[in-house]
């Protein structure tokens, strides 16, 4: 069904700044002598590195390459035995459905009952015909809650459910998705395996670039791991079934053990520890936050924490399911939320929201709001009190970004702009720093890289607050957890 023979391809220069995000690719911007073979109805797991160009490979398959990114291409992409370059973009939407990395990217229209009707509209359906499949997906998938909502009020979660959603009501036989867990809570990744494992079971050839892979790993029929740009090792369903988590490892590739990473266990003993001992311990000081509210402007409550107490100079992670409020709290914690009301109190002083701005530094989850210059290197100074290039390159280069220095930062990688974004907050040098989901998007190597860094900040004195889904991540570094929803009192206040 899906053949690519001999392909190699290599972006035109610029052409991720022109497009504005250039995605996954390889550290050279190409692929190299790609062979792969997907069969009907197979579900095949593409991983990796970030970079390593399996995103590359997703856009080949549903046409972007060579009909919107331009570059230099090699070889055949077949798709139902037409090859892809051939066909108009439009003909290849009606056989395959993406979802992107980015689901902001793939939206048309401003709410998500229209989103769900738009790929129907575009294929020339009849209007009952377009009902009809919008309320079977909206049931299928649950989404009643939000039908009716703007789409920009939605969690990047939410976002994720909706771009599955648009996918699904099409009912197109061949299903890529892009990174599809980045931005998921545990709940709603076991909500995406059960979408998957039915859309498996009626026979639909999926293909999924995935760094999360272990609430995949029992779905696929076979694993291709890529490395700068080319295949490095497939593995069978076989193969699969007897590899260790070590060698995953060796890959530079994350658990594939699911149950342990939908353990709670750890979860609930770390917030007995963030509710009662840090309290009671000599020495341990705390960011102590009172009657914490934010209300969006139609009135609807969002933030209600009557008290929190956050410890200083530890790693703290903040998670919960998506919409619960996490990425609202931390925008209202650094002084973002103008109408935010409350107390925060830190080394025996009040912060008023103007204050909090000079006091902490954000990585945002969509680090694309957050990088303005034309070169790596600057966004790095730029976040520095005083301009010191040697101490940005060092940076950097604790990062892997040093060679990237005079990239511009929209023609990264969504792993390295990730990491970009990192960097400025190591260079602003404020005593908080709040990390929303910083390893989405990160294979294994970085995500440890990431828990490093997190755990150096804390060793220079920062105190570092992480909203994060990534059990992986809080498992390798973090010291306190708190799930937001056992604070956050919004449903009873709203």
């Amino acid at each position: 069904m899906i053949e690519l023979n001999n392909v190699s391809f290599t972006y035109s220069s610029g052409e991720g700044i022109e497009r504005g995000a250039a995605g996954e690719r390889s550290s050279n911007g190409s692929l190299c002598n790609i062979n792969l073979k997907i069969e009907e109805g197979e579900f095949v797991l593409l991983t990796g590195g970030s970079g390593c160009g399996k995103t590359t490979i997703l856009r080949l398959i549903n046409g972007l390459i060579p009909n919107f990114f331009e570059g230099e291409l090699q070889g055949h992409v077949f798709v139902n035995g037409n090859d892809v370059s051939q066909v108009e973009l439009y003909d290849t939407a009606k056989i395959v459905s993406t979802v992107f990395q980015n689901p902001r990217s793939q939206f048309f229209n401003v709410d998500t009952t229209s989103e769900l009707a738009f790929a129907c509209e575009n294929q020339g359906m009849e209007e009952n015909e377009i009902l009809r499949r919008i309320d079977k997906t909206v049931k299928d998938l649950q989404l009643e809650p939000l039908m009716g909502r703007s789409l920009f009020q939605l969690s990047g979660g939410q976002k994720q459910k909706i771009a599955c959603a648009s996918v699904a009501v099409t009912g197109n036989k061949i299903i890529l998705l892009d990174e599809p867990s980045a931005n998921l809570d545990l709940k709603t990744i076991e909500g995406l395996r059960e979408l998957l494992k039915k859309w498996k079971s009626e026979g639909k050839t999926i293909v999924v670039a995935e760094h999360r892979i272990s609430y995949l790993w029992e779905l696929a029929d076979r694993t291709v791991v890529l490395k700068d740009g080319k295949i490095i090792r497939e593995m069978s369903r076989e193969e699969m079934d007897r590899i260790s988590e070590e060698e995953l490892h060796k890959l530079g590739l994350r658990s594939n053990c699911h149950a342990e990473l939908v353990s709670e266990s750890h979860s609930q003993k770390m917030l007995k520890q963030v509710q009662h001992d840090v309290s009671l311990q000599d020495g341990i000081e705390n960011i102590i936050i009172h009657n914490f509210r934010y209300k969006y402007r139609n009135g609807l409550v969002a933030l209600n924490i009557p008290h929190m107490e956050i410890p200083v100079g530890k790693i703290t992670a903040i998670t919960g399911n998506n919409g619960e409020g996490k990425t609202t709290f931390l925008n209202c914690l650094c002084g973002l939320g103008k109408h935010s009301k409350g107390i925060i109190e830190f080394n025996g002083k009040t912060y008023k929201r103007h204050a909090r701005q000079k006091k902490i530094f954000l990585v945002m989850q969509d680090v694309n709001h957050q990088l303005f210059t034309e070169s790596v290197l600057d966004e790095v100074i730029i976040s520095q009190k005083e301009e010191n290039e040697d101490d940005a390159h060092l940076i950097l280069k604790s990062l892997d970004l040093d060679d990237f220095a005079n990239r511009h930062p929209q023609s990264l990688s969504g792993g390295q702009k990730q990491r970009l974004a990192v960097a400025c907050a190591i260079a602003s040098g404020r005593e908080i720093l709040l990390f929303d989901e910083p390893t989405s998007g990160l294979d294994y190597t970085h995500m440890l890289q990431i828990g490093q860094i997190l755990r150096n900040l804390k060793n220079l004195g920062k105190t570092v607050i992480v909203v994060t889904h990534d059990r992986e991540l809080i498992k390798e570094c973090c010291d306190f957890e708190i799930p937001l929803k056992e604070f956050n009192l919004w449903e009873q206040s709203s």
